[in-house]
């Protein structure tokens, strides 16, 4: 490796290892262990187990980034100790590989801070929705669902279509699929909210240029043992024959579910099993799901109402626009992250988009909590 070239790569993770200080706030952080350390010293520290147990928990995490971050600053020292012995003439060997090392740690360890949240590492329920334009947005609807699964393939996700149903002359009228796989929720739901494309229309004889718009809904796959009380008067069940993506056979039998929770108005639906009542047990996880959502949403809500703030819905507000003409672009509208390749992106290329909004989120997290 070229020491030009070693430098320009030194000076990109000196700028990422200042945001992971201002980020975790390394003297508060060296501060708090210690506090939580002499805690732990105490006689009486394991009279009530239970939150003994939760201490040394957060302790070990806290320790965890701790130990992480001394790490990435001690091989950025012997980074800079190498650059400076081929300043010197100096022969390196192991340069080329310690900073690929170097990267490695650092992308494991944003990944600790940014993905910390209760559900990120559950799996993804996804749906996605077309707005309002007929054929156009359900193109637009398509375009996007065939962007997750090649994004799901290059993560080594595993994607499972839970319903799908297409449009009548292109593309699709809603689609509900589960990804898993690690952090599968905490990056997908960086997707969530209105996606805008603006395009020449393959469906206009005029070639004018159509703006479309679709919804994308992330949720976390709830395992059962999230309490969610759901009484069987408050269901309707209805059963219908199935069609899958890409032109599948219809089912000649009813196992096709859908399940309306009527206190809400929720409604689900699930087709991808042959027997209607797996189709029924998924669909009541996906119901689960929405439910525990929908009952977080509120207490936040509400939090935010006691505080005197107003809540912004995010699923309402457009997150990211596509532009193919008259010029190319990708925009995310909430960290300002562009990208001319647009083509890339539709293929899938959007770990870059996932990872700032990510970022952006914990550093406005931190900021909360010192403001607070």
């Amino acid at each position: 490796m070229e020491l030009y070239e070693l430098k320009q790569k030194h000076s990109a993770l000196e700028d990422r290892i200042k945001d992971i200080e201002q980020l975790l706030d390394v003297d508060s952080l060296k501060e708090t262990i210690d506090t939580i350390e002499q805690k732990t010293y105490r006689n009486d520290f394991w009279d009530n187990h239970d939150e003994a147990q939760k201490t040394v928990q957060k302790l070990n995490r806290l320790k965890k980034r701790y130990k992480a971050y001394k790490d990435l600053k001690e091989g950025m020292d012997n980074l800079s100790v190498a650059i400076e012995l081929l300043e010197m003439g100096e022969e390196v060997d192991s340069a080329e590989e310690d900073v690929d090392a170097l990267k490695a740690q650092f992308d494991k360890l944003e990944t600790l801070l940014y993905l910390s949240e209760s559900y990120d590492d559950s799996p993804a329920i996804i749906e996605i929705h077309p707005g309002a334009g007929g054929t156009e947005s359900h193109d637009w609807a398509m375009m996007l669902y065939r962007m997750y699964t090649r994004y799901a393939e290059s993560q080594g996700y595993s994607l499972e279509v839970n319903d799908y149903l297409p449009g009548s002359e292109a593309g699709l009228k809603n689609a509900t699929f589960t990804v898993d796989g690690d952090h599968a929720y905490g990056k997908f739901k960086a997707e969530h909210g209105v996606h805008r494309l603006v395009r020449i229309s393959p469906f206009d004889a005029s070639k004018r240029r159509h703006t479309s718009f679709a919804g994308v809904s992330v949720i976390p796959y709830i395992d059962d043992n999230v309490e969610v009380d759901i009484k069987d008067e408050d269901l309707r069940v209805d059963t219908y024959r199935s069609s899958g993506a890409g032109g599948q056979s219809v089912n000649t039998t009813e196992s096709a579910v859908r399940i309306t929770h009527l206190p809400t108005e929720i409604t689900v639906s699930c087709q991808n099993e042959r027997s209607q009542i797996k189709n029924r047990e998924q669909a009541m996880k996906i119901l689960r799901a929405k439910l525990h959502q929908l009952e977080q949403k509120k207490r936040s809500e509400e939090i935010e109402r006691l505080r005197g703030e107003d809540m912004s819905n995010a699923f309402g507000s457009q997150i990211r626009s596509y532009v193919m003409h008259p010029y190319t672009m990708v925009k995310d509208h909430r960290t300002e992250k562009e990208t001319s390749q647009v083509e890339k992106v539709l293929d899938g290329d959007i770990d870059d988009f996932i990872m700032s909004y990510l970022k952006q989120v914990s550093k406005e997290k931190a900021s909360d909590g010192k403001d607070a």
